[in-house]
């Protein structure tokens, strides 16, 4: 069986953690708290030196870091990841974008609001964060306008990649008042048979 080791309220392993109950798939969840410091013991860096949550363990003992990564490999051969040469590719682009300009500000955002105490120096960070992070919204706004996916006309696991911290935006301060388009989108999303909520096992 695969064995998932993850923190709950992170959006990287809730990616994980979502395609997993919409495929239908069993898991054994192992949790770690990256509070704590759970992901940064011997034990664990010898699964995944960079210490990271969320990770993958396969039947064969073998293991797969970095949400992005395990989500391709859980989608391979599933209706979430398109057959088309172009649609992958284009599924790959909004992953990318989504690790490159939306996780880094809205993601680290919240983290530093619900789950750290706010230092001098990220106050100064963060109003570059929240342009980001709104730079990044608009993105995906313009994106959704007249379509109701990123790629193709079902959902994929770019929409998941995607989702997993922009339904929580609010938790870092963002206003998703203005974005009509994502919010219909969310909801998309919250309607697929299998969902789970951000911190439900």
């Amino acid at each position: 069986m695969l064995r998932l080791y993850d923190y709950l309220p992170s959006g990287n392993g809730y990616k994980v953690r979502l395609l997993l109950r919409l495929l239908g798939q069993p898991f054994e969840l192992v949790e770690k708290d990256i509070v704590k410091g759970e992901t940064r013991t011997p034990e664990y860096l010898a699964k995944n030196p960079n210490g990271r949550i969320p990770l993958l363990e396969l039947e064969d003992g073998s293991f797969l870091p970095e949400s992005n990564a395990i989500l391709f490999y859980l989608a391979e051969g599933t209706p979430f990841l398109p057959g088309d040469r172009l649609d992958r590719a284009r599924v790959l682009q909004w992953m990318f974008f989504e690790q490159y300009s939306h996780e880094p500000n809205i993601a680290v955002v919240r983290f530093w609001l619900q789950h750290t105490d706010m230092t001098p120096e990220h106050e100064a960070m963060l109003p570059a964060k929240r342009a980001g992070g709104y730079a990044a919204l608009g993105v995906m706004e313009n994106s959704l306008s007249g379509r109701d996916w990123f790629v193709g006309e079902a959902i994929t696991i770019a929409d998941i990649a995607l989702y997993a911290y922009t339904h929580v935006a609010h938790e870092g301060g963002f206003d998703l008042g203005d974005y009509p388009a994502i919010r219909a989108w969310l909801d998309r999303v919250a309607a697929q048979p299998g969902y789970i909520p951000i911190t439900q096992r």
